[in-house]
């Protein structure tokens, strides 16, 4: 079946993630997004793409901060009403009935409840145009990344996807799909894709 160029997100699954940002008058805002991603694997850089018009590019260029919520299955039900149209001054936080987890390197707090949480300080911004529609890439520094004990295994890095049941959407022509992710116990080290099996930045890993 050949399908139109637009229906990628019927095929890639993406992840559902809250971001969460305040105004410069102190109002908060939370807005879900899912086209993002990291750059690159030795970078503390993340990219998200965004319309223009929205409340949280609004407070991102006005403040130069954000934080990226990372969220399980068990908020599945926050999407709908933190992306619904309301009145700039609202309090998304109140109107979700979602709980605020003060953050440690910027002003605006993240959401309690998440498995994972990435605050960013605002690296620069992309703005473009589309046959007509213009959008943004929005690339954040991120300035502390902090991950539930309970989840996250410090020995070797990995964590434990079936306790997070990390949130994640595909798209259809009439809405979207939300579902999570599985471990299907198969490993293989970085260095495996190199001729010496050595992981050239294994460096980043010791402390």
């Amino acid at each position: 079946m050949i399908l139109k160029n637009f229906k990628r997100e019927s095929l890639i699954p993406l992840p559902v993630t809250f971001i969460s940002t305040i105004s410069e008058e102190g109002i908060r805002n939370i807005a879900p997004y899912s086209c993002i991603m990291p750059v690159l694997r030795p970078f503390d850089l993340i990219c998200v793409a965004s319309a223009k018009m929205r409340d949280t590019f609004v407070n991102i260029k006005s403040t130069k901060e954000f934080v990226i919520n990372l969220a399980g299955a068990n908020l599945v039900d926050k999407v709908i009403p933190t992306s619904s149209h309301v009145p700039f001054d609202v309090n998304e936080f109140e109107l979700a009935d979602l709980k605020e987890r003060p953050s440690k390197k910027v002003k605006a707090p993240g959401i309690e409840g998440c498995y994972a949480w990435m605050e960013c300080k605002l690296h620069s911004i992309y703005e473009e145009e589309y046959q007509g529609f213009p959008y943004l890439l929005i690339m954040g520094q991120v300035v502390h990344l902090e991950i539930k004990d309970n989840v996250y295994n410090p020995h070797d890095g990995s964590w434990d996807v079936e306790s997070a049941k990390p949130l994640m959407m595909v798209g259809s022509d009439e809405g979207m799909h939300f579902c999570t992710i599985e471990d299907i116990n198969k490993f293989e080290p970085f260095g495996a894709m190199f001729p010496d099996g050595k992981d050239p930045l294994s460096w980043m890993y010791n402390d």
